[in-house]
Formats: C-alpha cells, sequence, structure tokens
C-alpha cells in the first residue's frame, strides 16, 4: 500500500480538518476512542509541544493535532473527538465519522480502555467497518493491572486481524511500540485482515443487493470508502452519510437510478420480513454488542481486586441518594475552608511588598522631577490598581485552581453529574449541565465552551444562557472578602468556617437559581422536555501531583490573573481620570456615581457600587478595586495591607452587613464578563441569545437585591 495513494487527497484532509499537512509524504494518523480513555493524553505524549488547536470549519467542536517523526518519516496526528460510536447523533461522532471517511487518513489508532473492554470494542467494530488501516491501542495498562485485569494482546490482534499496543501514556510506557505499529500498518508491513461483523441472514442479503452498485460508485469516484458499511448507511436510512458526500466529493449518491431503485427494493424487502428502519439499526447495535462482549471474554481475564471492592464503595457513599449531595457539599466546603484560611496570609504578605515598592516607585520619580500627574495616573491609579488586583486573585487562585484540578483528576466532577441529574432532570434541562457548571467556577467562558457536551441545541442554550450563575473564579475574591469581613467579623476562631458557610450558602443559592431559571426557560422560549443521555463514572484515578500544579497554576492560574491584570490597569487609570476631572466642583467620578445612586439604593447598593459593576465589564475581577478608589478622595487606593482596613474604609462610607450581602448577591446575579459574553456571541452565533444572557441574569439580580434589600428595611433590620 502507498502512501501518496490517498484517494481523496490532501486537499480535502485540510477541508476536513484543516491539518497542517506540509508535504505529500506526510503520514495522516486518526486517533479515536471513547471519551475517559486517556486518548488526549496519548496524543500529548506523542506529540509533545508540536500541535496547535482551532475547531473544525463550520463546528463547534474543538480540533487538535500534532507532529512526531519515526523511522525517517513524518507523522500528522489529528485527535479526533471522543465518542463512543460513529452512528453521526452528534456533532462529535458526525466529525469523527467525517474525518474517517472523507480524510482517508493513512492510519486510525483506536484507544480503548481495558476496564471497560466491551464499551470499547463497540467503536473499533465500527472504525473495522470504516477502514482496514487500523491500530488498536490499549491504553491504561498500569490502572488495568491495579485491577487486576489481564488483557490477551495477541489474542485480541488476532481476532480483530489488526496490530494491538499496550500502553501506559501517563508513564510513557509502549509509545514506541505504538509508533512502530502506526509505521508498519502505513508502510504496509503489516498485512491488516480485519474481522468482519456477520448480521442476519435477512441484513446480509439486503447488503448483498446494493453492495455492488456501490462498490461501483466509489471506484468511479475513487474514493476507498467501504461500500460494505456505506450499504449498512444507507439501509438504516442515514441521510446524514449522503449530505457529507455532497459535502466533502461534490456527489449525489443517489443520482444513480439503478443505486435507488435498488435500495427500495431492499427496504421493501426488509419490510416484508418485518424490519424497520429503526429495527435494523437496533439489529445493527445489537450485533456490534453480541461480538464485542464475546471477543472480550476471550481475551479480558479478571481477578478479584480489592481496588475495585474499594471504588465501589466509595461509589456507594459519593453516589448515594441519602450521602451523595452531603458529601459533595462537604467537599467543596473543604475546598473553599481550605482556600479561604491559606490565602490570608499570603494576601498581606503580597499587600505590604507591593506598597513597600510603591514608595520606592515614588521616590524614583520624584527624583525624576517627573510631572504629578502623571505619577498620579501611573502610581496612584494603574499601580495601585494591580497592586490590589494581584495581591487578592493571586492566593486564593494558587489554591483553589490545584484543588479543583484534583477533583477532576481523581474523576470526581462526573459523580457531581449523576448526583444533580435528577434535579436538572425536573428543571427539563440536561444533566451534562451539571458539568458545564462546574466549569463555570474556573472560568465562565471554558464553562460555556463546555456546553459543546450537550447535544441537544435547546438544552446547550439553557446551559449557556445561566451558566453566569455561577461563581467564576473572578467573582471569589469578592465572595470571600465580604463574607470574611461582614458576615464572620465577629466570630472569633471561628472566622473562617463561618465564612466558608455563607460562601457554600451563595453557591447553593447560585445551583438554585439556575435550576430555576432553567426551569422557566424550558416553559417560556426554549420550550421542550430534557433529552436523556449515558453518563459515564470513570474508575478513580491516582492524580499526578506535579502535572496538577503545572497545569492549574500554568494554564488556569496565571492565564486568569493575566487576563485581570491586562484589565485592571486601563479600568485603574480611567478611574483615576475620573476622579481627577471636575466638572461644575465636582469629579466625573461623583457625577457618575450620583446620577446611579437613587436606583442603587433600592436594590441595597450605592452608586459608586453599581458604577463598579458597570465599570467592571471587562472582567469581575476588578469590581472591588473599582470600588475602592471611588472612595477616596482622590480618587486613588490607600495601603490595604489587612482586611480591617478594608473593613473600615467601607464601614466609614456607609457599609453595613446588608449592604455587603446585597453585592455578593448581585455580583452573582448579573451579566457575564465581556470575555463571556464573546464566547457567548461565537458559541451560539446569535447576538439575539447573547443579549438574552445579557439580561436574563442582570435582572435576576435587580430583582433579587430589590427584595432582600426592601424586606430588610421594612423590618427593621438595618
Amino acid at each position: 500500500m502507498g502512501l501518496t495513494g490517498q484517494s481523496t487527497g490532501l486537499a480535502t484532509i485540510r477541508r476536513i480538518s484543516q491539518v497542517q499537512v506540509q508535504l505529500s509524504g506526510d503520514i495522516v494518523v486518526a486517533l479515536a476512542g471513547n471519551p475517559n480513555t486517556g486518548k488526549s493524553t496519548v496524543f500529548n505524549s506523542l506529540t509533545g509541544l508540536k500541535q496547535h488547536t482551532g475547531n473544525w470549519p463550520g463546528k463547534t467542536v474543538t480540533n487538535a493535532c500534532g507532529r512526531y517523526g519515526y523511522n525517517g518519516k513524518n507523522f500528522v496526528l489529528v485527535d479526533l473527538p471522543g465518542t463512543y460510536s460513529l452512528m453521526a447523533n452528534s456533532l462529535e461522532e458526525e466529525v469523527a465519522r467525517d474525518f474517517i471517511c472523507f480524510g482517508d487518513p493513512h492510519v486510525t489508532v483506536v484507544v480503548v480502555d481495558p476496564t471497560c473492554m466491551e464499551r470499547n470494542l463497540n467503536l473499533v467494530f465500527q472504525i473495522l467497518e470504516m477502514t482496514p488501516k487500523v491500530v488498536v491501542c490499549v491504553n491504561l495498562m498500569d490502572e488495568a493491572h491495579r485491577k487486576g485485569i489481564q488483557v490477551d494482546l495477541k489474542r485480541l490482534s488476532d481476532i480483530l486481524g489488526v496490530p494491538v499496543v499496550g500502553t501506559s501514556a501517563l508513564k510513557g510506557q509502549g509509545l514506541d511500540r505504538l509508533k512502530e505499529a502506526v509505521w508498519s500498518v502505513a508502510c504496509g508491513r503489516f498485512s491488516v485482515n480485519p474481522i468482519k461483523i456477520e448480521y442476519d441472514g435477512v441484513i446480509e442479503d439486503a447488503v448483498g443487493i446494493i453492495e455492488p452498485q456501490i462498490s461501483r460508485l466509489m471506484d468511479n469516484l475513487g474514493c476507498s470508502i467501504s461500500s460494505r458499511w456505506l450499504a449498512l448507511r444507507l439501509l438504516e436510512g442515514d441521510q446524514a452519510i449522503a449530505e457529507a458526500f455532497k459535502r466533502y466529493l461534490g456527489t449525489d449518491i443517489f443520482a444513480s437510478t439503478d443505486l435507488r431503485e435498488r435500495l427500495h427494493k431492499t427496504r421493501n424487502m426488509l419490510v416484508e420480513q418485518g424490519i424497520t428502519i429503526g429495527q435494523l439499526r437496533d439489529r445493527l447495535v445489537s450485533a456490534l454488542i453480541h461480538n464485542a462482549e464475546e471477543v472480550s471474554r476471550q481475551v479480558v481475564h479478571r481477578k478479584e481486586s480489592a481496588i475495585n471492592s474499594i471504588d465501589s464503595k466509595i461509589d456507594d457513599l459519593l453516589t448515594s441518594r441519602v450521602w451523595g449531595i452531603p458529601a459533595m457539599l462537604a467537599l467543596l466546603g473543604l475546598m473553599f475552608w481550605i482556600t479561604i484560611e491559606g490565602a490570608n496570609y499570603p494576601s498581606q504578605i503580597l499587600a505590604k511588598a507591593f506598597f513597600h515598592l510603591e514608595q520606592k516607585l515614588v521616590e524614583l520619580f520624584m527624583a525624576s522631577d517627573a510631572p504629578e500627574w502623571l505619577c498620579g495616573i501611573l502610581i496612584d491609579g494603574v499601580y495601585r490598581t494591580l497592586s490590589w488586583v494581584v495581591s487578592v486573585m493571586l492566593p486564593p487562585m494558587a489554591i483553589f485552581f490545584p484543588l479543583f484540578t484534583l477533583l477532576e483528576d481523581l474523576g470526581y466532577l462526573p459523580r457531581v453529574a449523576f448526583n444533580l441529574d435528577n434535579f436538572f432532570k425536573r428543571a427539563c434541562a440536561h444533566g451534562k449541565q451539571a458539568l458545564t457548571m462546574c466549569m463555570g467556577f474556573g472560568c465562565n467562558a471554558a464553562g460555556v465552551v463546555a456546553c459543546r457536551i450537550i447535544d441537544s441545541p435547546r438544552e446547550r442554550l439553557i446551559a449557556i444562557i445561566t451558566n453566569n450563575y455561577v461563581p467564576c473564579n473572578g467573582r471569589f475574591p469578592t465572595l470571600i472578602a465580604l463574607a470574611t469581613i461582614f458576615m464572620a467579623g465577629g466570630a472569633g476562631w471561628l472566622q473562617t468556617i463561618v465564612a466558608t458557610l455563607v460562601v457554600m450558602a451563595m453557591i447553593t443559592l447560585a445551583v438554585g437559581i439556575t435550576l430555576l431559571i432553567s426551569k422557566i426557560l424550558s416553559r417560556t422560549v426554549l420550550r421542550g422536555l430534557p433529552s436523556s443521555f449515558v453518563l459515564e463514572l470513570p474508575p478513580y484515578r491516582k492524580p499526578q501531583v506535579c502535572k496538577i500544579l503545572v497545569r492549574s497554576l500554568m494554564d488556569r492560574t496565571l492565564f486568569v490573573l493575566a487576563r485581570a491584570v491586562t484589565v485592571a490597569a486601563p479600568a485603574g487609570l480611567v478611574i483615576w481620570v475620573m476622579a481627577n476631572v471636575s466638572v461644575a466642583g465636582d469629579s466625573l467620578l461623583s457625577h457618575f456615581a450620583g446620577f446611579l445612586d437613587p436606583f442603587a439604593r433600592l436594590l441595597g447598593l450605592d452608586g459608586y457600587i453599581l458604577m463598579a459593576f458597570i465599570l467592571g465589564l471587562p472582567a469581575n475581577e476588578i469590581v472591588i478595586p473599582i470600588v475602592l478608589m471611588s472612595y477616596m478622595s482622590a480618587g486613588t487606593l490607600v495601603e490595604l495591607d489587612s482586611l480591617s482596613v478594608l473593613r473600615q474604609i467601607l464601614v466609614e462610607h456607609g457599609w453595613t452587613w446588608l449592604t455587603a450581602l446585597c453585592t455578593m448577591l448581585f455580583s452573582l446575579n448579573h451579566f457575564p464578563c465581556g470575555t463571556t459574553m464573546l464566547t457567548i456571541r461565537k458559541e451560539t452565533g446569535s447576538w439575539k441569545w447573547t443579549l438574552l444572557s445579557f439580561m436574563v441574569p442582570t435582572i435576576t439580580g435587580i430583582v433579587l437585591c430589590f427584595v432582600v434589600a426592601q424586606t430588610a428595611r421594612l423590618l427593621g433590620l438595618v
């Protein structure tokens, strides 16, 4: 088999996936597999830093491709979306199927999990029906060994008729053997003879009627798509495959009168045998499952393992109807307690260091005879704002993100979705919304992007619109600081515990509001019933502490901090200018705040707080810094080296526990930040839904703060 005989050509590969094929001799390898098989780890281990990511053209599904070299050949590795099948029931399945069919990669590597071999073999069989150029990568072999599972790789290779390689990609084991197998299939050194799935006799007869005509059509097109696989798809009425032919090859496969007549004849024959199109698909799936179970029994040998018993007992607790939710709240509460307790002292140390450096900068400006206004803008405006943002945000993020990433690596987040699935179902929303909600804790923009995992357009829109109710990392410093100062200020040694309970109460409220608004949207602008889905609970895995620290600090903490700093610097400059430019005896800042003040008072806030939320549109992280700058008579921050000083400033400007509570509530329930808004526009492709995503949480926040403020005043609580 030659390497340059790609029937659809490199141009098709580029058009389908934007793969960076540079030379005609490049070997294109597709990487497929179920979710949670370690496929991305295999991809990263093979390509290292030689990779780039984007979106599949016309899709909202992430596309990643990378390069590696072996035996003097250049390999281009394309990471296909993780799927359980290739029936094209979702965007991920459609993208994966289209690339294997029309991109015609030289080799398709299917990554499987030996602990769930039956389910994984289902996808292997589907791909083997599409192309014989397959290498099976049995990953997570170390985990299988830990659980007392042995896989006969040679026997599996003999049955499937393609190379089978065992790897532990996380430890770098077996990757050279995988490269060798891919190279041997691509170069024709391994003679593949893939297993043929046998279906019911009547189905095989139907395939035999139309397959010869399809085979001639494929030959005329110069296309290497399996005629048997295509015959099965046409028999089960798969319209998506016909559309794909038009999209990628510019061909209407139903233009052939002979093919249409044969297809009509075979369908009638099946109906006479009592097999409708729906029943045909069920029989095809059942045959795949039966074969997967049979092969798995032959090659997988299990020993009774204490690990499996421990995992089951842990799941009995964490997914229990009685204890699942309390355990979830306890874990999240512990995570926030560690964050609050651990961030106090580092924040104070950073604040002291930054304000000590400020004195040196002021002396430098004075020595250089710089204009006073320049010193005011750069030091009092920009530098002090940045000092506040870094000293207050960095410590909690540096603690929270590693803890959150730890829960991810342990495999706990899918358990959260499992526990909350019934609640979202009652709200007529999708259970996977719980996962996107968890992603929103880190960044709401990331949570919006994560909504791609929801197949239903209606339920995906609900998840996108309501994702902002979950407080992102930019809002946690505000919640933590106000809870510690006002709600737990008199709690003494219990201050951290009380503050943690308050923050947890806010998060619980946010989840409750998310469910309520999801229900309202499902009954109004996005009517519909919840769809079902299969949620896989991955096995618990030993976390890689070093990788967690690197990934959480580099990819998350520093990314969010850099965004906050980028926005805070110009915001500090604007606030300083507004505070120092007077019109009719008052500063522009006072005029703006005074204009907003009557309305803000109805919400339990003041004009400066509401103005800070408006000016903080680019990033939620700068709301409190703007409030503090606005309160200073010269529009500058004072030295905030402790929370007691911060409390003193806020109290002097009329803050009470009600002001703090309403500020926290409005922080939970207001418009998304600029980055999230742009992400929503990109994901929905509609300004209508973007505007709705802006209005819904804002109206919720206004109504909630008004009710709380007026009720407290009516009862004489303030």
